[in-house]
């Protein structure tokens, strides 16, 4: 019987096998140390291309001593819109003037913001054995969350570039809403629901993505930052006004203490001694008014 309709059986055939899913998985970064296992050494040696993706996530962690590394969760990301993402964050940190820039500074290229799509296994690897990084503060940063991971490396540390930066990624990427429960109904309802047209090949429909970004943590200076701390640190001024701050606090009592002896100087001491002598006389002629309006003694009175 199949021989005799080739075409039409083939193609319901082809419209009723059940879609697989993809073959790709994803791996939460692991921070925790390798179990021991017979005939490995430890530590482990990478070779070829992980060798080079180890290098150079390597690479990226030892840039965080100068700039700040943000880890990003991101999911449904085509590649044309990764690329507006990169040109958002790139015009984000054009959008501050550097702290430090000065009409007298010659101009030179800047150094902009690199955003690089990470291997997590590799990444994990990278990030255990690299040293001064807090793996507990980091298991907790990164949690149980599997997928897809970028690390965003930005050249300095600008709280103001870094609120920018933060914001710009709100916007472009908003937060998905949480589907209700009549939209979950209708999916499940088109998904056990009969085709519309028994026997005859399905359309191939394009899959509308949703990009999903989130942030996951910080790696600052060293120090493991969650979302919330990373936020908190973006609020800060920048690194010109912190410090002309710590020049204030530590200069403010030497200049009260110098606005003390100015003021005790001269024509000021004068006055201020004078009045203390003039307190002690009053005190003095006090104490010798009372002592000759005092009562006579019982010895006195019995002569």
């Amino acid at each position: 019987m199949l021989a005799m309709c080739p075409g039409r059986c083939s193609s319901w055939l082809t419209a009723s096998k059940p879609v697989l899913p993809s073959s790709t998985r994803g791996y939460a970064i692991s921070v925790k140390l390798a179990k021991p296992l017979p005939g490995k050494k430890l530590p482990r040696v990478f070779k070829d291309k992980k060798a080079f993706q180890y290098n150079w996530y390597t690479k990226i962690l030892n840039g965080g001593a100068e700039g700040p590394l943000l880890f990003l969760h991101h999911n449904q990301f085509s590649a044309t819109r990764l690329i507006k993402l990169r040109r958002d964050i790139l015009t984000a940190a054009n959008k501050t003037t550097p702290s430090l820039a000065t009409a007298a500074i010659p101009a030179s290229p800047i150094i902009q913001p690199t955003l690089t799509v990470i291997r997590t296994s590799i990444f994990g690897a990278a990030l255990r054995d690299f040293p001064g990084v807090n793996l507990d503060a980091a298991d907790q940063m990164i949690g149980d969350t599997s997928g897809n991971f970028a690390v965003l490396a930005l050249p300095t540390f600008d709280p103001p570039q870094l609120n920018t930066i933060l914001r710009s990624l709100e916007r472009g990427v908003p937060p998905r809403l949480p589907k209700t429960p009549e939209e979950l109904k209708k999916e499940q309802d088109e998904k056990n629901a009969d085709p519309a047209q028994p026997g005859r090949r399905m359309k191939r429909v394009r899959q509308v993505l949703h990009p999903e970004l989130k942030l996951v943590g910080a790696l600052i200076e060293g120090r493991v930052f969650l979302p919330e701390g990373v936020k908190d640190v973006s609020k800060l001024p920048t690194l010109d006004t912190l410090r002309a701050q710590i020049v204030g606090l530590l200069s403010a009592p030497g200049a009260q203490l110098a606005g003390v002896l100015s003021q005790a100087s001269g024509g000021t001491l004068a006055r201020t001694l004078e009045g203390l002598k003039k307190g002690l006389e009053e005190d003095a002629a006090g104490t010798g008014a009372e002592s000759a309006s005092a009562p006579p003694s019982s010895t006195q009175t019995r002569n």
